[in-house]
């Protein structure tokens, strides 16, 4: 039986809840001549419904972020062909040592991974490492889809 491809329009909380359960993303931002720039990463959705990635303040999508903050985001399932969606948003950067990307940090871990087993330890690792994080609001998202054969062009 073929696949049929589908498009389904969701909410801000259905895209949400989507999200959520995969964090296999692709992160789009804009090189300083405007054209793309694709980084695979990992995320999450934190308490706030803004996707988290962290990430380093001097890698190119962090950079990039600093200078233009549209963002887009494609969010793929673990199987190849199954569901995915692209979001678009506005981009923050938080660099440690800030409270701010602390704590941003450990919600983001518990949000891909659930609890540590030792906060302290994780807090001073990211302290140490000068992680960034990223977080995406949620501006503009396409249907969540899934490929396969137009409903009218599928074989027999």
């Amino acid at each position: 039986m073929p696949t049929i491809a589908t498009n389904t329009r969701v909410s801000r909380e259905e895209l949400l809840e989507f999200v959520r359960t995969r964090h296999h993303l692709v992160l789009v931002t804009r090189r300083s001549d405007g054209s793309p720039q694709l980084s695979p990463v990992t995320g999450g959705v934190d308490g706030d419904g803004r996707i988290v990635v962290s990430t380093y303040p001097d890698r190119a999508k962090t950079t990039n972020l600093r200078r233009d903050q549209r963002a887009s985001v494609l969010v793929l399932s673990e199987e190849w062909n199954d569901a995915w969606v692209q979001v678009d948003g506005s981009a923050e950067v938080l660099d440690m040592p800030s409270q701010e990307a602390e704590d941003g940090l450990v919600e983001y871990f518990r949000c891909i991974s659930g609890e540590h087993p030792d906060w302290e330890e994780y807090r001073q690792a990211m302290r140490k490492q000068g992680k960034s994080l990223l977080r995406i609001t949620p501006e503009r998202w396409g249907p969540v889809a899934i490929g396969g054969f137009p409903p009218d062009r599928a074989p027999d």
